[in-house]
């Protein structure tokens, strides 16, 4: 069960262990947060999409920004193991690519809206979220910056260059997609973006199998 349906399931007033109930209270302020956004978003309707006092919200949450922190931290670093697994998931490398595109786009269309908060904050200028929205762009650059630079023998900056523009199209296309009404399946619409990124990652050859891809 996620927090989002945990947080459905419960009513007032139910006692939880202090890790459900944290789960609780996340999977309410994502809810209050992707509808409304942080700044018109109030402690307040947290506790109520919750079904908690205040008092218990804040027994667990010393403020708001901290509990967006929470959320932001929980969900950027689904986005890096999402990457991070779609690339171990095979050592064929337009698979990998593929893959790291599904991951994407599956982010993109979770149901709970989690990636709004990551890539559509109204809070990036605070210090903290930016490091954190910064942060999870390059984590996800460096996983793949990782296999490119092993694969094709590039440079570490050449490799994190590639892996930025990679992580970039994947994002935004996905947004894209999904803002636009998902006008086609999503399978095909990956293979699109797959098939573009791979005409040019598939340029460099493999290193030490020159020719070979």
């Amino acid at each position: 069960m996620t927090a989002i349906e945990q947080t459905e399931a419960r009513p007032r007033g139910t006692r939880l262990p202090r890790r459900a109930r944290r789960n609780q209270l996340l999977g309410a302020a994502q809810e209050v947060f992707v509808a409304q956004g942080y700044h018109a978003a109030a402690m307040d309707d947290i506790a109520e999409r919750a079904g908690v006092s205040k008092p218990v919200l804040y027994q667990h949450f010393p403020g708001k920004l901290e509990l967006y922190l929470a959320l932001l931290d929980q969900h950027c670093e689904a986005l890096v193991q999402a990457v991070r697994a779609a690339l171990a998931s095979t050592t064929d490398n337009k698979k990998r690519v593929e893959a790291t595109m599904h991951a994407y786009f599956a982010y993109v269309e979770d149901e709970g809206g989690a990636f709004r908060l990551v890539f559509e904050s109204d809070l990036t200028n605070e210090p903290a979220v930016r490091e954190r929205v910064d942060k999870v762009a390059l984590d996800c650059a460096e996983a793949i910056s990782e296999v490119i630079a092993e694969d094709t023998g590039l440079a570490k900056e050449q490799s994190m260059l590639l892996a930025v523009g990679l992580g970039g199209v994947s994002q935004v296309v996905a947004r894209y997609w999904l803002s636009s009404g998902s006008p086609i399946p999503r399978d095909q619409a990956v293979q699109l973006l797959t098939s573009l990124a791979w005409r040019g990652i598939a340029g460099f050859p493999l290193h030490g199998a020159e020719g070979q891809h």
